[in-house]
């Protein structure tokens, strides 16, 4: 839109004179984009002053914008008075999604069943198209077959592993994943290689290695670990958000830390663990403020702060580096970070974590209040593990309910919820 429909001169001109036109990064400020994204990127939303939200949508040609632009501006000046002074409930309550719905928890195998439903059997991975490489329900088939060695489990995974790297979601020039493949069998992809997806296939590939002993998956694991530390590297250390967005996210960089500490393990490789060491330490030390938690990006002029995403990312990573090191202090940051979402993120009504601290300055549907499904299965996992090094602080209770707001959550998330049934292997 860019390009073209914000290019063309009528459209600018009636956007200056009648509105107050934001741009916002959806990689840099995920909590808006998550309140605010209107169906895909990308999206226009037209907001109140207040940060209500008037109406909007996804891509608009310039031949209507025009249209749309004088309507929304005509219905503002007409409501004005009223939008100027209402607070409606839905502007300052939570979001009902960890309310309602089934509870996954004691339904382990329905829940298994439902997941595996969406599993592709001709070209691998869950569900039709777009297929994306979710990880997770890879993750579950290799602990099954830890558990049982069913050659039904072996098998979707060893499926998808292979369907992922042969097909065209791999980079064959960079030798890096893409985010996702519109078609069915992993063609015609998004070509962006993001650190995010690349990091999580990572650690994949290196836990397939293990559990399926296939020397394959050691040579992609390998493969995948070069790409990240050659394409996607800062030179003064830390990972870029993906081929295009040279910016250092803390959330990715210790997703990408835990999982090159993975594959170090696997291929015996110390000079990887220490760089991914340094390079998480470097991000960490940049997005990190004592009593505050960790920045969403490294950027001292403008801090985003108290995301449930980033401070459980980084004790994930800060727990890897105190099991390979020993080093006490890789432990106190977690404990710190442990603390820290315990402290100001908690829900005390329902259990779980919220997905954003609240700020003094929040607006609109920033001060609502949500407990996301994949943030709490995540908090609920490094807890657990938080819990099991901690000798001053019991953080069981809050893995056990980041764990129960998942499941409240987890029948209605599709082959996601396999990181509901890996946390409650970890809660116990």
């Amino acid at each position: 839109m860019d390009r073209t429909t914000y290019a063309d001169p009528a459209v600018a001109a009636l956007i200056g004179e009648r509105f107050v036109p934001v741009r916002v990064d959806a990689d840099r400020r995920p909590d808006i984009n998550e309140r605010y994204n209107l169906g895909g990127w990308p999206t226009t939303a037209f907001l109140t002053a207040g940060g209500r939200l008037i109406t909007g949508g996804t891509f608009v040609a310039a031949d209507r914008m025009m249209s749309v632009l004088t309507r929304v501006a005509g219905a503002f000046e007409a409501s004005a008075a009223e939008w100027a002074t209402e607070q409606t409930e839905a502007q300052a309550t939570e979001y009902p999604e960890s309310r309602d719905g089934l509870d996954a928890t004691g339904n382990d195998s329905a829940l298994i069943e439902a997941i595996y439903v969406t599993f592709d059997e001709e070209h691998g991975g869950f569900g039709v198209e777009p297929k994306f490489p979710h990880a997770a329900p890879v993750h579950l088939a290799l602990a099954l077959v830890r558990d049982s060695n069913d050659a039904r489990w072996r098998f979707a995974a060893e499926r998808t592993l292979d369907a992922m790297w042969d097909g065209g979601l791999r980079d064959r020039a960079s030798g890096g994943f893409f985010r996702y493949a519109a078609t069915r069998d992993w063609q015609d992809p998004h070509v962006e290689t993001l650190l995010e997806t690349n990091a999580a296939l990572l650690e994949l590939y290196a836990e397939a290695s293990v559990v399926l002993g296939r020397p394959v998956d050691r040579d992609r694991t390998n493969a995948i670990a070069r790409f990240i530390t050659g394409t996607l590297r800062d030179p003064a250390g830390g990972y870029y958000g993906s081929d295009a967005d040279r910016v250092l996210y803390a959330d990715v960089n210790a997703i990408a830390a835990s999982a090159l500490l993975k594959a170090a393990a696997v291929l015996e490789d110390p000079d990887l663990a220490r760089d991914a060491l340094a390079s998480f330490e470097r991000v960490l030390l940049a997005c990190y403020k004592p009593g505050d938690g960790v920045a969403h990006y490294a950027d001292a002029a403008a801090p985003v702060r108290g995301l449930l995403r980033d401070q459980v990312a980084a004790i994930g990573a800060l727990l890897d580096a105190h099991e390979l090191t020993g080093g006490e202090p890789y432990q106190m940051m977690a404990e710190e970070f442990g603390h820290f979402i315990a402290r100001d993120l908690w829900d005390a009504d329902a259990g779980g974590f919220f997905d954003r601290a609240a700020r003094g300055d929040d607006i609109g549907l920033l001060r609502t209040r949500r407990t996301p499904f994949v943030q709490n299965a995540e908090a609920a996992i490094v807890l657990a593990r938080l819990h099991r090094v901690s000798h001053a602080f019991d953080f069981a209770p809050y893995a056990a309910g980041a764990l129960r707001a998942a499941g409240r959550q987890a029948p209605a998330q599709g082959p996601l919820a396999a990181l509901y049934l890996l946390a409650a292997r970890q809660v116990g």
